[in-house]
């Protein structure tokens, strides 16, 4: 088992979503911008290519300072196999809903994994 001085420095919360979801994370104080420009957030629109969303998903997934991912649901689903082969406990990985697309537990990558190991 790994020892708490891996994870201490994992301090923040990144969100790939529509421009709803990042404003409400944003207002509510998870937006960090560092002395680089680097974001911890990427807005995602119709427009949005899909290589910008993978992109994002793999920098936020191996950047040792991330605790959580959040993704929106339908946008996960544009990269689907990807959130699907993602399995590290950090930064875990969550996928919401949006203000118009609800969420699918049956599409949740999370929930897919618990239910297969529970043997459902």
């Amino acid at each position: 088992m790994a020892s708490h001085s891996v994870y201490k420095d994992r301090s923040f919360i990144a969100t790939i979503g529509d421009e709803d979801t990042i404003t409400g994370l944003l207002l509510a104080g998870t937006g960090h911008i560092d002395g680089r420009g680097k974001k911890n957030f990427l807005v995602v629109d119709s427009k949005t290519a899909v290589s910008t969303i993978e992109s994002a998903f793999a920098e936020f997934t191996e950047r040792q300072d991330i605790a959580i991912v959040l993704i929106n649901q339908h946008v996960a689903d544009q990269i689907r196999p990807l959130v699907d082969k993602y399995e590290q406990a950090f930064p875990a990985l969550l996928e919401i809903p949006s203000k118009d697309h609800p969420y699918d537990p049956s599409k949740d990558s999370v929930l897919k994994r618990v239910k297969k190991l529970f043997g459902e």
